[in-house]
């Protein structure tokens, strides 16, 4: 099994959410307003209310077999709208 976690614009959530959707997770965990430090400065919660979006940290699990296709359909949106996405190695308990 296959975690993946985004890192996005709320701004962008439900066109992402939908693609994961589509491309046949079965599910997916949001916590919004996600503050912190990245390559590109601090994100803080400020951000929300100037206009350029807080962030948001979506989780996915999913069979190693429908990785590709997740990760293909995220992919160009992550390209176009901005975000980061990585993937690790997940064992149920």
């Amino acid at each position: 099994m296959k975690r993946i976690d985004l890192f996005l614009s709320e701004r962008e959530l439900n066109r992402v959410c939908r693609t994961i959707t589509m491309a046949g997770a079965k599910g997916y965990s949001v916590m919004k307003h996600v503050t912190g430090m990245g390559p590109s400065g601090e994100i803080s919660e400020g951000m929300d209310f100037s206009g350029l979006g807080a962030n948001a940290h979506v989780i996915v699990f999913v069979e190693d077999e429908l990785l590709g296709a997740v990760g293909a359909a995220l992919r160009p949106l992550l390209k176009r709208y901005g975000g980061v996405g990585f993937v690790s190695s997940a064992e149920p308990l």
